[in-house]
């Protein structure tokens, strides 16, 4: 092993990790007066050379069809040639294994700086009232040891300043925020509004993290709709570009990128003192001493980090005094189906790219009569449809049906724009077979024990996911259309756990030291001066997708936080 190269500095604050979570603890503590140092494991993000919003698939020979490893479509990028950044579920020489109890596991890692939030959907929603305190209701699960009105004025202050469109709608399964004014809807979206108030579903404008008016230098969205290729103009929220970057100017960040951290390091007190990782452009292990640490590297990756650093302090895992640490792992519940819209068919065409994905919504409206329904929780609906930009193999289908030459192009030409989807995005409940651990034969290429995932779901999600397909198929039908077999990822009547990239749960807060790893301030109960403000220390897993919570509860912990530098508690 290479020997570790020591940093003698003691740093303020050292967070790893620089998407949602870490981006805004920089943001805050720098705007705070605090210095922070932020060690990612990728590389810095340089958007002219990563972001591709504005070309067309003749501008590369390979017209987007570029090979690599295995993607979520097939071959290469995860989402296709034109997405921004690196990262993906399988990565070169970072492998993860999945038990036997367990038929597949998908674990999305990105690796760059402002991580997933450079290509993530931005649908940005906040948790209920109810979501906080779930056993009350059901007995299934726990509560959260802080509840909407701790965490309402954390919204407000996240949504001020990434900018959230949406509207007022008074609904309590999707409280209402501080919005920019929502772009129309379009042609299809107004189809699909129509047949689910038929069925007596809300169909209401999406919360999505893109601007629609000017702020904090930010231009408004100029509806280019290729939000998954990047932003030049910074219009819609990623880590990177609203908050990591504008954080260096102030002098108080520094950014040590390409830093794969091995192990914490603590002190005969039991708290942190350092963190050991490795410099991936030379292979040296180095050691950055802090006075305080923040874990923002992801629910799992962070897990791991914690699972990994054993000392003679903390001999099961940094923090790991109420062996929680990896347990109750959840994701997304999902299922996927779309369908042919014949009505769709000879409109005329428009740009209907508007601000990147859909511009409406269905929040869950079955709470209030949630017996009737035999599953627990909810789930919200995402939309699509509409003339994206064609590529590799969008007209298959046409090809398919109309043989050869001039056929196919007007079969083509009469499909362009009458699919609709419908994607399903619910809740599920924490279980104990759900779990990530160390494999203890197994490391990556930097010799670091990688994460072994268990993930099973239940009953309760299977029903809900079942739920799902009758509500879509019933849309679809009311539409005069014909709903269609559901992909490799839903085939089973539900997908895979991890393919939703909302993985919640490893490192949980709670009042119990003995039953949570976290305080409701995300701070570790064994090392006070530890804080963990990724999506790990998640009590539940609401409909709600979860970065607008991640961002919220890290601006809660990093004010609390500053304040306890500032009167010397820590």
């Amino acid at each position: 092993m290479p020997s570790v190269q020591p940093r003698t500095e003691v740093h303020d604050v050292v967070v790893i990790g620089s998407g949602a979570g870490g981006a805004t603890v920089a943001h805050v503590l720098t705007g705070l007066g605090v210095r922070v140092t932020l060690l990612e494991a990728g590389p810095m993000l340089d958007p002219y050379a990563e972001f591709k919003e504005h070309r067309w698939p003749y501008d590369y020979d390979h017209r987007g069809a570029d090979e690599g490893g295995r993607g979520y479509f097939g071959r290469g990028k995860p989402f296709g040639f034109f997405t921004t950044t690196s990262g993906g579920w399988e990565l070169d020489g970072e492998p993860y294994t999945v038990a036997d109890d367990t038929g597949d596991f998908w674990w999305f890692r990105s690796r760059i700086v402002g991580g997933r939030t450079n290509h993530y959907g931005r649908i940005s929603l906040r948790f209920s009232d109810y979501d906080f305190k779930p056993y009350d209701r059901d007995g299934l699960g726990w509560n959260w040891p802080i509840g909407y009105d701790d965490l309402a004025p954390y919204y407000d202050k996240a949504e001020t300043f990434i900018g959230v469109v949406g509207s007022r709608e008074g609904l309590r399964s999707a409280p209402d925020g501080i919005f920019h004014d929502p772009p129309p809807p379009k042609a299809h979206e107004l189809l699909i509004q129509r047949a689910s108030r038929r069925m007596g579903i809300p169909c209401i404008p999406n919360r999505r993290a893109v601007i629609t008016r000017a702020i904090n230098g930010r231009p408004a969205c100029h509806y280019c709709g290729q939000c998954g290729r990047g932003c030049l103009t910074g219009s819609n929220y990623s880590a990177s570009q609203t908050q990591i970057f504008p954080a260096l100017e102030t002098g108080r960040l520094e950014v040590i990128d390409q830093a794969m951290a091995r192990a914490i390091t603590t002190g005969e007190s039991g708290n942190v003192d350092g963190v050991v990782y490795v410099d991936k452009r030379t292979g040296e292990e180095r050691r950055v001493r802090c006075r305080v640490l923040v874990l923002a590297a992801s629910a799992c990756e962070s897990a791991r980090l914690l699972l990994n650093s054993k000392t003679a302090e903390h001999p099961d895992g940094v923090g790991n005094s109420s062996g929680v640490v990896g347990r109750y792992l959840m994701d997304t519940v999902g299922y996927d189906i779309g369908g042919t819209v014949p009505a769709l068919e000879g409109l005329p065409r428009y740009n209907s790219d508007g601000a990147g994905g859909a511009h409406l919504y269905m929040p869950w409206w079955g709470w209030e009569r949630q017996e009737a329904l035999g599953f627990p929780r909810g789930y919200h609906i995402e939309i699509g449809g509409g003339y994206g930009m064609p590529g590799i193999g969008t007209f298959g289908g046409s090809a398919r049906r109309a043989g050869y030459g001039v056929a196919i192009k007007e079969q083509a030409r009469r499909d362009y724009g009458t699919r609709v989807a419908f994607a399903g995005r619910g809740e599920m409940i924490p279980n104990e077979r759900s779990f990530c651990e160390i494999d203890p034969d197994v490391v990556d290429r930097y010799g670091i024990p990688v994460l072994r995932f268990h993930f099973q779901w239940s009953d309760h999600e299977r029903l809900q996911a079942r739920h799902m397909r009758e509500t879509f198929n019933e849309l679809i039908t009311l539409m005069g259309g014909e709903p269609q077999p559901p992909g490799r990822r839903d085939a089973a009547g539900i997908s895979i756990g991890g393919s939703i990239i909302h993985e919640v749960g490893t490192v949980r807060m709670g009042d119990d030291p003995r039953t949570s790893a976290l305080n409701g301030f995300c701070q570790a109960h064994d090392a006070r001066n530890l804080f963990v403000c990724d999506a790990a220390g998640f009590v539940s897993n609401p409909d709600k997708n979860p970065t607008l919570t991640i961002n919220a509860l890290a601006w809660r912990a990093s004010e609390y936080l500053a304040e306890a530098m500032r009167s010397g508690e820590i």
